[in-house]
């Protein structure tokens, strides 16, 4: 049995039993039965849930706002958010789907041929809770369109989120074509392993996901990875000074820090670092941190204890190395899970708040001397999932960008998932892409169908 917990006040909003062999089973054959019949159901009646899908979800915005802030403690305005930008990515794919899924004419004459995209079956999903609605939809709306169902493995701490997103794809698509489990850990592979499964798309850490890719290929099935990150947000020095602080603020303080591609890694080049670092602090002073339920919260507690105590490790062992504190950091002892936004200046690529990944509102800024050692710093990780650079140069960013070893580069903006565009990391990132027309044939059977031409004779 697991239990949410409401990070704020550290009481329990709910218990769930473990999903059992006998349910588990019933599941993946109500999930492998609603393949055979979504995957022949037409193209327009799939259009058409994706609409009833934002319906559905801009009609219950406010509950399940809330839901998300109480289980995992979002602030409610950047959890409105979360709803409305899951109800953008199903009108996106709505729009475009027919496009998409339409088999395509290849021309091989004197013989005919198209190209179809077929669904691979029942995949499964093992999702983060950091975003408990969007993660699921931004990975798993492409493979439905296609005709997959989806057991959903959630994290335990947003089980509540699971339940409901089942109810909605049930209501959207019918019963099977999503169905939450609940497990734990040693059950997943088994499952991974299971001879229904098609594939397996997971988001969360490097040490799982490695897990997760080994298990599935030793079955020989189709992955997709996204993993940790720690992304660069690059400062030159004829950047736009205060946009580029207000932005690496609230890149990096969203969601209390917890994203895998928020501004983890800060390098300013040192002829505008004394003004940045003011401007950042001023904006910081702007924040508000408190009580995720209030609409003027900015900042409000992370998602769990043993995460905003490894976050305090963190900023403990980067301070003893010589670190300064900018910003914040003084413990908040309050019961939950509170961590309050905190900046650092490192000395150095090899401080504990720069090297690993922090996932939480701890932001660490680093004085670097040209482009080259700005390049030089940003690629100084095993990570690589996206990156920010502000300039004025537009070759010379360029020139960065293209050097760079990351799956998405964002010039004089925040990194963002837009449901237009692939999404996805290289290196230690993983590997595969979601959303756009990319994350549509990542759980596809490419399908050539091709026909010899035939004549006939009168007798």
């Amino acid at each position: 049995m697991i239990g949410t917990v409401d990070p704020t006040t550290g009481r329990t909003l709910d218990t769930y039993r473990f999903t059992s062999d006998r349910e588990l089973e019933l599941r993946l054959r109500r999930a492998q039965s609603a393949v055979r019949i979504n995957g022949e159901r037409p193209i327009s009646e799939r259009v058409r849930d994706f609409r009833v899908l934002a319906e559905l979800l801009r009609a219950r915005r406010e509950d399940l706002a809330l839901l998300i802030t109480l289980e995992m403690g979002k602030p409610i305005t950047q959890a409105w958010a979360e709803i409305d930008k899951c109800a953008l990515a199903c009108d996106f794919y709505a729009d475009n789907m027919a496009d998409v899924l339409t088999p395509q004419r290849v021309d091989v004459a004197p013989d005919v041929a198209e190209v179809r995209l077929r669904p691979l079956g029942v995949l499964l999903a093992i999702m983060p809770w950091n975003y408990p609605f969007w993660q699921v939809i931004r990975a798993m709306l492409p493979a439905i369109a296609v005709g997959n169902s989806v057991v959903l493995k959630h994290a335990d701490n947003v089980t509540g989120s699971a339940k409901v997103l089942q109810s909605l794809f049930d209501e959207t698509f019918g019963y099977g074509a999503l169905t939450h489990v609940v497990l734990p850990p040693h059950r997943v592979a088994p499952l991974i392993e299971h001879p229904i499964i098609a594939g397996v798309a997971f988001t969360g850490s490097n040490k799982v996901g490695a897990l997760v890719a080994a298990t599935a290929g030793r079955a020989v099935k189709k992955s997709v990875l996204e993993l940790g990150g720690s992304d660069p947000f690059i400062v030159l020095d004829d950047a736009d000074v205060s946009a580029a602080a207000a932005a690496a603020v609230r890149s990096r303080f969203l969601n209390a820090g917890q994203s895998c591609i928020a501004a983890k890694r800060i390098i300013v080049q040192r002829g505008i670092f004394g003004d940045f670092v003011e401007a950042m602090v001023t904006e910081l002073g702007k924040l508000v941190y408190g009580a995720p339920t209030e609409t003027g919260t900015d900042v409000g507690p992370m998602a769990r204890v043993d995460l905003r105590n490894e976050l305090r490790r963190q900023l403990e062992v980067t301070v003893a190395a010589g670190a300064r504190i900018l910003f914040g950091g003084k413990a908040d002892n309050r019961t939950g899970a509170w961590f309050p936004p905190t900046l650092v200046q490192v000395r150095d690529t090899y401080s504990a708040a720069f090297r690993e990944e922090t996932f939480g509102p701890l932001g660490a800024v680093l004085a670097v001397t040209s482009e080259e050692a700005a390049l030089a710093a940003a690629e100084d990780s095993v990570y690589g999932l996206s990156c920010s650079i502000w300039g004025a140069d537009r070759d010379a960013i360029d020139r960065l960008a293209r050097r760079l070893h990351t799956g998405s580069v964002f010039v004089n903006r925040i990194s963002e998932s837009d449901p237009r565009l692939p999404v996805g990391g290289v290196k230690a990132s993983g590997y595969g892409r979601e959303l756009s027309h990319y994350g549509v044939t990542e759980f596809a059977n490419v399908q050539t169908v091709r026909s010899a031409a035939t004549s006939r004779s009168n007798p």
